[in-house]
């Protein structure tokens, strides 16, 4: 099997280096070909002798993702559907405002946490994406829109911090100067709240953002919605939280998915208020995205204001996410793997 260097850092490009007897500072060089200018081949690589590009080129593979299908919203939101080397597929999603350039990554091929809400919950899991597989979709699609990507967030298909590892290799990629140079404050993971997951993170030394989806208040409602709550509840979510930040210093955003009669009372506005007031944040209201015949229903326009206006002077900074993309799949909670 070939050596894939797109899963490599550059720290890690140096060690292939030394071992292919490179000099130290070809690493930078394969770095730069690689993210910067998107190369598929060694072949294209003028910095290398003939030789050296010869021999890469038989050992060494500089894999792509296969772009499948690409659908359009009317606000301009695209959703991507990309083909894996084993044939599995995931989708990513690309949100450009005047001031940002989003694009909403996958971690998973599926998702094992099997949220109520979301349409990933229901095609199970299948495997764990690798470090290239996850910066490569920022790759492919900087270079279909011929845009700077300005902002990444990990809230696509699977649950980012049961992938840590692969994760934060893929962040550094994306973060680097020499690559994609994407700053690391400009970067979110969202969890469903995966302690252990939050407590390797808090170690982390690059500074990226937390999110995570909470979408109830007490334990009961979230165990409906969240089978994940009944492991880590939501006691326990909330000191790895204050942990969180007191070794980080970073305001958490909380993701509240809005569902009709269930989760907007105005007493369950009291309560996201009480159990969050300890922690310096953003309370994201999302109203609910539909994924199809359920019993879930999205709140009417009214009902999301009067939630909004009830939880706004009793709570720290609260925002409403406008869902882009949802006539095409592409909003929150209903990315899927499938084919196209």
């Amino acid at each position: 099997m070939k050596v894939n260097l797109k899963n490599m850092t550059i720290e890690e490009l140096k060690q292939f280096c030394a071992g292919e007897s490179m000099e130290s500072y070809r690493a930078l060089q394969l770095y730069r070909w690689i993210w910067k200018k998107d190369i598929d081949n060694f072949l294209d690589i003028t910095t290398l002798s003939k030789k050296q590009r010869e021999e890469l080129e038989s050992r060494i593979a500089l894999p792509r993702l296969k772009v499948l299908e690409v659908l359009q919203a009317r606000d301009k939101t695209l959703k991507f559907l990309f083909g894996l080397p084993d044939g599995n597929t995931i989708e990513s999603v690309f949100i450009p405002t005047k001031r940002r350039k989003t694009i909403c990554v996958s971690t998973q091929v599926g998702c094992s946490l099997r949220c109520s809400f979301c349409m990933t919950g229901k095609t199970g899991f299948t495997r764990d994406l690798s470090v290239w597989e996850i910066a490569d979709q920022v790759r492919r699609v900087e270079s279909i829109v011929e845009k700077r990507i300005s902002n990444v967030v990990l809230m696509g298909i699977g649950e980012p911090l049961l992938n840590l590892k692969n994760v934060m290799k893929a962040i550094k990629i994306l973060n680097c100067e020499n690559g994609m140079n994407i700053g690391a404050r400009k970067i979110t993971i969202s969890t469903a709240g995966i302690i252990p997951g939050i407590i390797a993170l808090s170690q982390e030394s690059i500074q990226v953002k937390l999110a995570v989806s909470l979408n109830a208040a007490t334990d009961r409602k979230r165990e409906i919605l969240m089978p994940i709550n009944r492991k880590y509840n939501l006691g326990r979510l909330f000191e790895a939280l204050e942990d969180y930040y007191s070794l980080k210093g970073k305001r958490i955003t909380f993701e509240y998915v809005l569902i009709k009669g269930f989760n907007d009372s105005i007493s369950d506005a009291k309560r996201l208020a009480s159990i969050t007031e300890n922690i310096p944040c953003k309370i994201n209201i999302i109203p609910f995205n539909s994924i199809g015949p359920g019993k879930f229903k999205r709140p009417d326009p009214e009902r999301i204001k009067k939630f909004i206006n009830w939880l706004s002077p009793i709570a720290q900074a609260v925002s409403l996410r406008v869902s882009r993309g949802s006539a095409i799949g592409g909003a929150c909670g209903q990315l899927r793997a499938r084919k196209p």
